[in-house]
């Protein structure tokens, strides 16, 4: 991965502006008009001593707030103390001297000169508020600009939790306050007590302006918002070539997946013209993407694009916020990552771009997996894959086992056995039947034969009484009795019909007649039909 440039194919260096020789060439220049003459120049006229030199500071820009509880600047890197002069012998009176000034007593005397002045300990100052940062212990650090000055201001934490109001980039307020010096980094800034809004500042009206109007054209739609590609082996970089975005990229693409291939179109980032550059870097990415795809290397062209740049306030940021700029991020052919200030810093890029990074430092982590995190899904899935080989396989092995006890199962000798098994089996439980059947039905027998006994003795006495009673009634009422009381039975000897009529019997017939002790013959002498006798 290349961490200076891009490769020399990409030819995507050939629209940077040129160095300024001259301004650079100024910038090593002498001292400025304004600094003291040098120290050699100023003679002691008594003793021919020359006075020390001392150390002089090039003017520097006001350095960032610092969080520290007396909401004062951090100070200001100074270099390492020299080596102490050898004590120089005490002049003699002369008859001149120059007054030199220790830094602490200008800053000082400045220090009394502004407090002295009952103006600046109560003052209302309305301005449009610059970047804010909020330190770690709850101090605001923001500035208040207008077209020509800014004033640096310190809303202390205390305070800040009290107000109804916070301050944001691009509002127009009016702040109450006291203006101060601090000695440390001898700044005057204005020590906020009360915040309360005033409007809105050109910047932040022309920014919601343009924001309204492309987003009614649907260039901010979450619609047509393209996901990212999870692996990608070129990523292109619209940065500086000189700033520490481009290099905090690499360090972070480097770290997380050095597979991938960085391919870096530089462009300016602040000032004028930066919008137009910045445009132009998307474009040239734009071309080198369609020109690999040409020449048959679509391996080589870009699949993702990062457009970052550090903090800074709105003006610093204005460039982002350019339409040119927006309408070159939605149409660009691959997904943009838009990675521009810090987490509080929004432009117009931000909602333009398919994904939106608070840094750029994080637009490089959402554009590439972690090498740590793919190494353990990797691990994870091997150990995933070696568990359901070694189920899978044991699965196998058991079904294969069954399958090899059912086809031992299946062999004639072990069908045979099998069934002379269950033969065995079922010859003895029908066996333990029989007998336990057998068994049962003689204890039942045994069982009914004891009370069969008793029962068949009274039913037969009962019975031999009955038919005792019944023989008694049967010789009552038997033909027999009858007979023996007298009485005999009359048959016609031809057809031994009983004769119930003298009429059935004509005279010459022929009659059976039976009595008690036997039968005999008579003959019927008259005819019956006379009646009977008297």
């Amino acid at each position: 991965m290349s961490r200076k440039g891009p490769p020399e194919s990409d030819r995507l260096w050939d629209d940077l502006p040129a160095e300024d020789s001259d301004a650079r060439r100024a910038g090593k220049s002498g001292p400025p008009d304004w600094a003291l003459p040098s120290w050699d120049a100023i003679d002691d006229l008594d003793s021919g001593a020359v006075s020390r030199p001392a150390a002089r500071m090039e003017p520097t820009e006001p350095p960032a707030p610092s969080d520290r509880a007396d909401a004062a600047p951090p100070p200001a890197v100074t270099p390492p103390p020299m080596a102490p002069e050898p004590p120089a012998p005490a002049p003699s009176a002369p008859e001149f001297a120059l007054r030199i000034l220790g830094v602490s007593e200008v800053t000082r005397a400045v220090r009394d000169a502004v407090r002295a002045d009952p103006g600046l300990r109560d003052v209302w100052v309305e301005g449009e508020v610059g970047r804010v940062t909020v330190s770690s212990a709850g101090h605001c650090y923001f500035t208040l600009k207008d077209e020509r000055s800014q004033l640096a201001c310190v809303f202390f934490r205390d305070d800040r939790l009290a107000s109804p109001f916070e301050a944001r980039t691009g509002l127009r307020v009016v702040v109450h306050g006291r203006v101060d010096i601090f000695e440390a980094q001898g700044v005057y800034q204005l020590y906020v007590s009360a915040v309360q809004p005033a409007g809105f500042g050109d910047l932040a009206l022309q920014f919601e302006a343009l924001k309204a109007r492309l987003a009614a054209e649907g260039l901010f739609d979450s619609g047509r918002k393209r996901p990212l590609p999870y692996r990608p082996a070129v990523i292109g970089v619209v940065t500086s070539a000189t700033g520490a975005v481009w290099h905090d990229i690499c360090q972070v693409i480097g770290r997380r997946w050095p597979l991938a291939r960085l391919v870096l179109a530089p462009c300016q980032v602040q000032g004028e013209g930066a919008a137009a550059s910045v445009v132009a870097a998307l474009d040239r990415l734009a071309r080198w993407r369609e020109q690999c795809w040409a020449e048959g290397r679509p391996e080589e062209a870009p699949a993702v694009v990062i457009l970052a740049r550090g903090g800074g306030s709105l003006e610093d940021l204005w460039s982002f916020n350019d339409e040119r700029v927006v309408r070159a991020v939605v149409v660009h052919p691959v997904p943009v990552v838009c990675g521009v200030g810090h987490e509080v810093d929004v432009t117009l890029a931000d909602f333009a771009a398919d994904v939106r990074a608070p840094t750029p430092s994080a637009a490089a982590e959402l554009v590439v997996p972690d090498q740590v995190e793919v190494a353990a899904g990797v691990t994870e899935l091997d150990r995933r894959g070696r568990a359901c080989a070694t189920a899978l396989l044991t699965a196998c092995g058991n079904e294969l086992g069954a399958e090899g006890r059912a086809l031992d199962r299946l062999r004639p000798a072990a069908q045979l056995a099998q069934a002379r098994e269950r033969a065995g089996y079922l010859l003895d439980r029908a066996t333990r039947c029989l007998r336990d059947d057998v068994a049962g039905r003689r204890a039942m027998e045994i069982a009914l034969a004891v009370r069969l006994a008793p029962i068949a003795e009274a039913r037969l006495a009962a019975g031999r009484m009955a038919l005792e009673r019944n023989a008694g009634a049967l010789v009552a009422l038997g033909p027999q009795a009858t007979l023996d009381r007298g009485y005999a039975i009359v048959r016609r000897g031809a057809d031994g019909a009983v004769v119930r009529d003298p009429a059935e019997a004509p005279a010459g017939e022929l009659l059976a007649i039976r009595v008690a002790r036997g039968e005999f013959a008579a003959r019927v002498e008259a005819d019956g039909a006379e009646g009977p006798r008297p």
